[in-house]
């Protein structure tokens, strides 16, 4: 992650510590905490209003009150990534999709490893509801926030999405 930000916040949640930095107007990356740390802890908070509302609509959806985010977010990405990512903040709250399903519909049959690593670089989870695509199987092949598979199957759990891992 860059460490080029103007806003940094950090929260607690079930899932453990979040980071969530901001240029002042949008959201621009949500780290969930790992082995105990965030990528930008060395730095002190230094929060704006569009991170406040980040924390309270966290807060919101942790608390099961909240099925959606209502916050500008602004990707630094490719143009397929960002594709990928606009296509992940349209899936519903309890919903899921493949990553075949995924790849078809932003016009890019046939290439799972590029849509795995494209939801894998989301810089925005949880907002951006990258835990919400699986194998076509349904089951869970991975996901790169907080502690992995298990930090997965919690946000999926939370929702109501009951599948096996």
């Amino acid at each position: 992650m860059s460490t080029s930000f103007a806003y940094l916040t950090r929260t607690s949640s079930p899932i453990g510590r979040i980071e969530i930095t901001s240029d002042g107007q949008s959201i621009t990356s949500l780290s969930i905490e790992r082995g105990g740390h965030l990528p930008l802890e060395e730095h002190p908070e230094r929060s704006t209003a569009v991170l406040d509302r980040a924390v309270q609509q966290l807060s919101e959806y942790f608390a099961g009150e909240r099925k959606d985010f209502d916050l500008p977010v602004s990707f630094a990405g490719t143009e397929f990534q960002r594709s990928v990512w606009q296509r992940l903040a349209d899936i519903e709250y309890g919903q899921f999709i493949s990553y075949g399903e995924l790849g078809m519909e932003i016009g890019r049959p046939g290439s799972g490893r590029a849509i795995g690593g494209a939801v894998g670089a989301n810089p925005i989870p949880i907002i951006i509801g990258c835990h919400r695509v699986l194998a076509s199987n349904g089951k869970i092949t991975g996901y790169s926030g907080g502690e992995g598979v298990p930090t997965k199957l919690w946000l999926l759990s939370h929702e109501g999405i009951m599948l096996a891992a």
